[in-house]
């Protein structure tokens, strides 16, 4: 018989055990309250208080009067303390002394000017707590890998600014590589080891139970970190290790053959939920022995009666908040399906997926001859028939369709028929760091790129990056056919550089240069166009024969040149209102439009003689002049006052009419920049190169 060893720290560590503590004494004798958020990753326990009627409220605007607001043993922002005290609002503090302890150090070292380096899940409530009390600059790091990072950031001659602190559930082998080679780079550091005594003990068990046994079992909510954590360290060291919430997910074939099995749990399993599982696997172990010895004598009905695993048909006989009541076809038990058994996606009631009289096919999950029912499950089914139609579209390499349910630690999980597929970050979009809570929600195109099954578990992994660049591939090879110099297209300003601006065509970028976003002068490409934003452009040259191919595009429009504004707007003879901006010794600039100036010729600014154009006007004043000559050769206009000046005047000495100088050209010449525009699949960074 198989030999089950249970880990001495499994279990609710001391800050789970006060908070939990707490928050039921707040319903027992408050009969009401609310957590800030999941009082501990365990929807059991959750779901328990809140029939007890302490909810769970994600922020502060939520409570709504529903009082005491109880703090979680992770804690929280320091700018939720400061919203609950604005507010008004009674509260209960039942963050974990030994994260409040961290809180206390970041605070008064960051406050004396230290840089603060966290090992850590920066995406986690108790690290994100922690760093709402640092004051100045902090770094998250997960692995060496991310200290070099930082450390190409924050030279090592600033070791004497740097203190070192742990997320309390961090793992303490990873914590220890780290912690030499931070000892290496900052020899001055102040390092101070916050890892939780217990989850140090907890890990530390779980490395040596693991190394011991053929089989690991580790109990905990997939939410807790902690729990996270201790699977993966376990799964190093036995590759028959599995993570269960409860003693539902237990499946004999787990531990079958097995001679000892370990069995550890996270900070935030209940005993009950250790306990039921030990039951269940002590149960199915004896009960193995007993039916081998006695098989022959058993009675084929008395199996059927028992057995699990078996698909049966029922009638939905009513519907409960928390369960679907059946009548199973040839059972005298009370079959009943929980809540959690009847979709793979999210549902708010039980009748989004079934009605009364609905005839379904259910898998028998767990039979009760003393209570007289069967818990069965209708989403396992579901999942059994999509695991084949998944294989199918594995085997043929076809994409499929499926919506993100959960961002979970990794990547997220896409639901296709009813089917739970996991896609790991790096195979979610096409950019690295993608915020991957974009995409919750979302109906996603994907590929599966690993299937699998070993007994009854099963290994399925998704690629939505695939698709994506199938179909970028596939929009680049349209573009390439169908462009031609003139074309118009709609794009998006992806990037800006001194010379100009990057615009996605749809799978293909082209450059607009400086020169060509507008016909006045600039300085740099944001005076006119900024990134996102959503521009008209045409194909001024393609380059084929380079490597990669280059667009060059054109963004201003002829009939917004100021030259043919002038043209069609202000004729020889007009009067304009103009503005001086440039005094010379032979005449005046003036502003007529913006784009265009034009000079008064000094002979040409009063009706009688003046000794330089400064006696009588002055840079910014404004002028009502004549549009005397227009040269579009060569960009000139001249311009007169005194052609709208009475002659009444006595000339004193008429100024000799010069020959008029050179007149200045609108725009200084813009050096000719030989870049032509790169073609970048969107998405991607621009570079110096690309092969097609």
């Amino acid at each position: 018989m198989a030999e089950i060893k249970l880990a001495e720290s499994a279990g609710f560590c001391f800050g789970v055990k006060r908070a939990v503590n707490i928050a039921f004494d707040v319903a027992d004798n408050r009969h009401g309250g609310c957590t800030l958020g999941p009082i501990i990753h365990n929807k059991e326990v959750v779901r328990e208080l809140s029939e007890k009627g302490v909810i769970t409220v994600d922020t502060p605007d939520e409570i709504n009067g529903c009082e005491p607001v109880i703090i979680r043993s992770h804690g929280v922002k320091r700018s939720v303390y400061d919203t609950l005290n604005e507010m008004g609002v009674e509260y209960i503090d039942a963050t974990c002394p030994f994260v409040s302890k961290i809180h206390q150090i970041v605070s008064d070292m960051s406050g004396k000017g230290y840089t603060i380096l966290l090992a850590g899940d920066e995406n986690h409530p108790e690290v994100q707590g922690i760093l709402s009390n640092c004051v100045g600059k902090y770094y998250v790091f997960k692995d060496e890998n991310d200290l070099q990072e930082i450390a190409d950031i924050i030279p090592s001659e600033n070791n004497n600014d740097i203190c070192v602190v742990a997320q309390t559930t961090f793992n303490k082998k990873v914590w220890k590589n780290c912690i030499i080679f931070l000892k290496k780079l900052y020899t001055n550091s102040k390092i101070f080891d916050t890892i939780c005594n217990a989850t140090s003990k907890r890990q530390a068990e779980a490395q040596t139970l693991s190394e011991q046994c053929d089989c690991m079992i580790v109990v905990g909510d997939r939410s807790s970190s902690n729990t996270n954590k201790l699977y993966s360290i376990c799964k190093s060291n036995c590759e028959r290790t599995y993570l269960i919430e409860t003693a539902v997910e237990l499946e004999q074939s787990m531990y079958a053959d097995a001679k000892t099995i370990g069995v550890t749990a996270g900070a935030s399993t209940p005993e009950r939920n250790i306990k039921e599982v030990l039951d269940t696997m002590s149960e199915n172990i004896t009960s193995s022995v007993n039916e081998t010895e006695n098989f022959e004598e058993m009675l084929e009905e008395s199996l059927k009666s028992l057995n699990t695993n078996e698909r049966v048909m029922g009638t939905v006989a009513s519907i409960a908040p928390t369960e679907v009541i059946v009548e199973v076809d040839g059972r005298k038990q009370t079959g009943f399906i929980p809540i959690d058994e009847l979709s793979s996606t999210p549902i708010q009631s039980a009748d989004e997926v079934v009605k009364v009289g609905d005839r379904v096919e259910l898998l028998i999950m767990k039979t009760n001859d003393v209570e007289g029912t069967i818990m069965l499950s209708k989403r396992r089914v579901d999942a059994q028939k999509g695991f084949e139609e998944l294989q199918k579209a594995y085997d043929e390499k076809e994409i499929l369709t499926g919506i993100v349910t959960e961002v979970v630690s990794g990547g997220v999980i896409v639901v296709s028929n009813d089917i739970r597929v996991f896609v790991p970050a790096s195979q979610a979009t096409m950019e690295r760091d993608a915020n991957l809570e974009e995409l919750k929600g979302q109906e996603v195109k994907f590929r599966l790129i690993e299937l699998s099954q070993r007994g009854r578990r099963r290994k399925i992994i998704g690629s939505i990056k695939s698709v994506l660049r199938d179909e970028l591939a596939a929009k680049r090879a349209e573009f390439w056919e169908n462009c031609e110099v003139g074309k118009v297209y709609t794009g998006v300003v992806r990037s800006l550089t001194s010379y100009g601006a990057f615009v996605d065509l749809g799978g293909v970028s082209g450059m607009i240069h400086i020169s060509e976003l507008s016909w006045l002068r600039i300085k740099h490409p944001s005076e006119v166009v900024k990134v996102g934003d959503t521009v008209e452009v045409y194909i001024k040259d393609i380059n084929t024969e380079s490597t990669p191919k280059k667009i060059s595009l054109g963004y201003k429009k002829t009939e917004d040149n100021p030259w043919v504004i002038l043209e069609k707007n202000y004729p020889e003879g007009t009067v304009v209102k103009a503005k001086i901006v440039g005094l010379t010794a032979f005449g005046a600039f003036a502003n007529i439009i913006p784009g265009i100036d034009g000079l008064i010729h000094i002979s040409q600014i009063s009706n009688k003689r003046i000794d330089k154009p400064s006696d009588v006007l002055s840079v910014g004043d404004e002028v009502e002049a004549k549009i005397t000559g227009i040269d579009f050769e060569k960009k000139r206009v001249s311009l007169s006052i005194r052609a709208l000046l009475s002659d009444d005047v006595e000339e004193e000495e008429a100024a000799p009419v010069e020959e008029e100088p050179e007149i200045r050209e609108l725009e200084d010449e813009v050096p000719a920049v030989e870049e032509a525009a790169e073609a970048v699949p969107a998405g991607e960074t621009e570079s110096a190169e690309e092969t097609e």
